[in-house]
């Protein structure tokens, strides 16, 4: 059997599941190159107790079939792991694409021969394929980082990463369990193992802004209602700054009067969900804003949790919203039990990892095990581990070096990798959106893209190194006009030690992204270098 395909496509989660579904469509050969054992991405690894979604479940699904959206009901607000994962499966069995996936696969390398005008990839397991267009769905947050804390080998309890969390079920009851991270995977998972913990110890590097999930059990009646509305919704996302079905807020914290403004801040506050970070329209441009609104988050803080000293170390004091907004259900109660203790980092840092525990500064702590929530290598931690080697031997980690910036156009190509396609890749909308709604933009700019070059009879498609500048300069622009690049988190990449600092994701919204990409394949791919099998030759 032959081992050429029009398209490789890499991950089966979200991105993987709908472009192979398009490219098979569309009358594309294709393979689906899948590491883990089955469909699901991050989804199928991130298995921590409490894992969730963070978006509301009705709008985190495939929108572009009604008759899919129709089929599948949500039980929660917002889904637990386990339910998204079971969406994700009865999906890719819907749109019949596991025949095209290959699990338990590996990418190792892929390589532009210029020569063939194709991809060459090799799997870990010395498999080979060769294809026209390579296509990354590997998303933005799976590669799991954990720091080299001196010693971590030498632990002799169970040590685990909330990232890579072991799909057979992880006893936690009656044991001494350490906490290094308080992240959104940390927030989710220590209201839920302090449930089991004999003892549970909470490192903390740094305090987060957070706000109430409030879910809940989605009602029968609701759920008819959400159905009956699918072109309402879908009509909204897709007019939408964040992919989200929700009108945004027209009106400054700082300009309105300090009554109305705290009933506003209530009121999104009893609703729940991503939501309060819109209560306001400038809250992530206005510092002045951001202060009115952080300071009412702090004062949640002090009421909730009793102990005066852990309380202070909860407090943050940088801009909300500047990290990941994280939605909690119990998080800060949880400091109210006897039996858990926050270590500030900051007062006592790690020193090492030993044999039976965890040893800061001041003193050595005891546990069974220690869970790393300490989040992922995010926006091309993934991408630089699949090797990918462009044109002249040029390897995207080498394009992308320390010391370099990170450049795409779109965040949906590089220059010097022909016929390369990253979904929701760097310097796209990706993250700080609805992600499924970000992927379904771009499965289908890609679609349409691949179609235009079979009609036009164009061998390669590029990035010219101008389109890429002007884009990457674009990006930043927008993002330094805003109070995100002003703190240090996993966007910027600080939290990997030797990562260059940057901003990779487009602000300007999903809504204007879609306009912009729109146009630029309405322009015959503007900013692009098209070659016909001729120009090749």
């Amino acid at each position: 059997m032959s081992n050429h395909f029009d398209a490789i496509v890499i991950g089966a989660g979200f991105s993987g599941i709908y472009m192979t579904y398009k490219l098979h469509q569309d009358g594309f050969t294709v393979k689906t190159l899948e590491k883990a054992a089955g469909v699901g991405g991050v989804w199928n690894v991130a298995r921590y107790p409490g894992a969730h979604c963070d978006s509301e479940s009705h709008c985190y699904n495939f929108m572009f079939s009604e008759e899919l959206y129709r089929k599948w009901a949500w039980s929660k607000r917002f889904a637990p792991q386990e339910e998204i994962l079971r969406y994700l499966n009865f999906a890719a069995d819907e749109l019949d694409v596991k025949k095209q996936m290959q699990f338990n696969t590996e990418v190792s390398s892929a390589k532009w021969d210029e020569e063939k005008t194709q991809w060459q990839i090799l799997t870990s397991e010395g498999e080979e394929f060769t294809a026209t267009y390579l296509i990354s769905g590997v998303g933005c947050l799976s590669t799991s980082n954990i720091p080299n804390f001196e010693g971590r080998d030498n632990f002799a309890g169970e040590s685990y990463h909330t990232g890579a969390w072991p799909h057979t079920p992880v006893d936690l009851k009656g044991k001494r369990i350490g906490v290094i991270g308080t992240g959104s995977s940390g927030v989710q998972s220590i209201p839920m193992i302090a449930q089991e913990a004999a003892e549970l110890y909470v490192f903390q590097r740094t305090p987060q802004f957070t706000s109430p999930a409030r879910n809940r059990t989605i009602t029968e009646e609701e759920n008819a209602q959400l159905k009956a509305d699918y072109a309402g919704i879908r009509e909204r996302i897709v007019a939408s700054y964040a992919g989200y079905p929700y009108v945004r807020s027209t009106k400054s914290a700082v300009g309105t009067p300090e009554e109305e403004r705290l009933a506003m801040l209530e009121a999104t506050w009893e609703k729940g969900g991503l939501s309060f970070g819109s209560t306001f329209n400038d809250i992530g441009i206005n510092p002045n804003s951001n202060d009115i609104v952080s300071e009412f988050i702090r004062s949640k803080i002090r009421e909730t949790v009793k102990n005066p000293e852990t309380v202070e170390s909860l407090l943050p004091n940088y801009y909300y919203t500047t990290k990941r907004p994280i939605i909690d259900t119990n998080y800060h109660e949880t400091y109210n039990k006897e039996h858990v203790t926050l270590i500030d980092l900051k007062e006592q840092p790690i020193v090492r990892i030993t044999k039976s525990g965890i040893q800061t500064a001041e003193k050595e702590y005891s546990l069974d095990i220690i869970v790393y929530a300490t989040g992922y290598d995010a926006m091309t931690g993934t991408l630089l581990k699949l090797n990918i080697i462009g044109r002249d031997g040029v390897t995207l980690k080498e394009k992308w070096a320390d010391g370099a910036k990170v450049e795409t156009y779109l965040g949906l190509g590089v220059s010097g990798f022909p016929n390369f396609f990253t979904i929701t890749g760097p310097q796209s909308p990706s993250v700080l959106t609805n992600v499924p709604a970000s992927i379904e933009q771009h499965v289908e700019w890609i679609s349409d893209c691949l179609q235009y070059l079979k009609m036009n009879q164009i061998k390669t498609i590029e990035p010219t190194e101008e389109a890429e500048q002007q884009w990457s300069k674009q990006c930043m622009d927008i993002a330094n006009s805003t109070l995100y690049t002003k703190t240090d988190s996993w966007y910027t990449g600080s939290n990997i030690e030797g990562k260059t600092r940057g901003f990779l994701i487009y602000l300007g919204g999903l809504n204007s992204y879609r306009q912009i990409c729109s146009d630029i394949a309405g322009n015959g791919y503007e900013g692009y270098q098209l070659k016909t099998t001729e120009a090749i030759k």
